[in-house]
């Protein structure tokens, strides 16, 4: 939808926005839909490539946004799908305003976090960009095909780190009480930030909607707040702009579990205050309009005019201090440990990091301290090596959570080399004078996927499912 007018705006949603903004502020609020172009957002993936060498690297302008400092307007002419760098899994493509929730969250290295709604993947990246490959993410989609498009963005970005699980919210949440510094609740809502990225968002608007989905976020909040460790930290987000599932649903947590205080969003560099509450209580049920106990002005919204297209954040600090529990377990003895040590000891320079454990055919690297007896765990760690015949072959995730200077072999494609587009299209390259054995490939010094050299040639071990077609 190239030209956007708030006329497409659903009515009930405009009169609902008078009523919350007042005419001269919801009449800005509906001419920013017009005089604020749609703006595509780019994080750079520090975990592969550092922010200065990106800016290098990219072919367009980039111009930062506030939301992040690795985040960046984007070119609407830019073709993701086909860019070399983002196959490399230098950067992820983002809506800006999304960035906001990481960065207030400010996940530290060494800490552990918990991304209850994570697919695809973007907030989940983010986080592990931030730990910086210490510590530990959890990462739980409830759709389990969502969960696998998390899995592949995980892999992609090169995180090492991450626990992939599909569960709801209440059991994995009990199992893992007190577990994690940190925790959070992107939720599912009714999208109206979202009416310009994707207009399906117009035609499934409706009050009904909004009750129902603050209904669901108020459930996940609830189930979220165990995990949190005494003195850590839950971010709650949306993307709408509704009264009742954003400061309706703070006003819930707050009374509800009374040892997590809201935090003062102000300093945040961003957005404006959350709407006061004699704006926001004519939404709520009459059992929820005495007044609240604390200033709801520290939430923060984000609106199309502030260089995103919406977003609600509130974070909450639970009273106390305390570390983590341990829920981990020592593991026991791997029947291909050794063998997948030699193997990747022929592959890398740098010291393993990790243990490796078999699941099934495959062997997989992974974390410190990841607790047993989980229902709904996907992945753990990432894909080291696939169990063919008795003998192992690296997987494709093995070498994306690698740098070229740990590689013993690589191959270093220009972006501008017709071959690095080859290599994505599965094909066979001449590698002459370049030694026989397992070696990455990289675009510009960052590791893009891997292959087998042999006689001056390099058969190719790109995944099929991910391999450009007709580029």
């Amino acid at each position: 939808m190239e030209e956007w007018s708030d006329q497409l705006l659903p009515e009930g949603f405009r009169k609902r926005m008078l009523r919350l903004l007042g005419k001269e502020a919801e009449d800005a609020f509906l001419a920013s839909y017009s005089a604020a172009p749609l703006r595509r957002g780019l994080r750079v993936n520090t975990l592969k490539c550092g922010i200065h060498r990106l800016r290098e690297l990219f072919s367009l302008p980039l111009e930062p946004l506030p939301f992040s400092t690795a985040g960046f307007f984007l070119p609407t002419e830019h073709r993701a799908g086909a860019d070399p760098l983002h196959h490399a899994g230098a950067y992820y493509m983002q809506e800006p305003s999304a960035m906001s929730a990481v960065t207030v969250l400010a996940p530290r290295p060494g800490e552990r976090v918990l991304d209850l709604c994570a697919a695809p993947g973007g907030k989940s990246t983010q986080i592990a960009a931030a730990l910086d490959g210490r510590g530990l993410l959890w990462s739980n989609e409830y759709v389990r095909c969502r969960a696998a498009v998390l899995q592949q963005n995980l892999e992609r970005c090169g995180v090492r780190n991450a626990v992939v699980s599909s569960s709801a919210v209440e059991p994995l949440c009990r199992r893992l009480t007190g577990f994690f510094d940190a925790v959070l609740v992107d939720a599912p809502c009714s999208g109206e930030g979202m009416f310009r990225k994707e207009p399906a968002a117009l035609t499934h608007w409706s009050e009904d909607n909004i009750r129902l989905c603050a209904a669901r976020q108020r459930e996940i909040l609830a189930g979220a707040a165990a995990a949190v460790r005494p003195g850590g930290r839950l971010l709650f987000s949306t993307c709408t702009f509704a009264p009742e599932e954003n400061e309706g649903s703070v006003v819930w947590f707050l009374r509800r579990f009374p040892s997590f205080q809201l935090g003062d969003l102000s300093d945040c560099g961003f957005g404006r205050p959350g709407c006061d509450w004699s704006a926001v209580k004519g939404f709520l049920p009459l059992e929820e309009q005495a007044d609240p106990t604390v200033s709801l002005q520290r939430c923060r919204r984000i609106f199309p005019a502030d260089g995103g297209e919406g977003h609600f954040l509130a974070l909450f600090r639970r009273e106390g201090c305390s570390e983590p529990i341990d829920l981990s377990f020592s593991q026991k003895h791997d029947s291909y440990a050794e063998d997948f040590r030699r193997l990747y000891d022929d592959c890398f320079l740098s010291p393993m990091q990790g243990e490796a454990r078999t699941y099934g055919r495959t062997v997989r690297l992974l974390p410190a301290g990841i607790p047993q007896g989980i229902q709904g765990l996907l992945s753990a760690g990432i894909p080291a090596a696939d169990v063919c015949k008795n003998r192992l072959e690296p997987c494709h995730g093995l070498f994306m959570a690698s740098h070229s200077a740990d590689c013993r072999r690589v191959v270093d494609l220009p972006l501008t080399d017709d071959r690095l587009k080859r290599f994505l299209r599965g094909e066979e390259l001449s590698v002459p004078g370049n030694p026989d054995g397992w070696t990455a490939v990289s675009a510009e010094g960052i590791v893009t996927g891997f292959g087998k050299v042999s006689g001056g040639v390099l058969k190719n071990r790109y995944p099929k499912g991910l391999r450009l077609l007709g580029v």
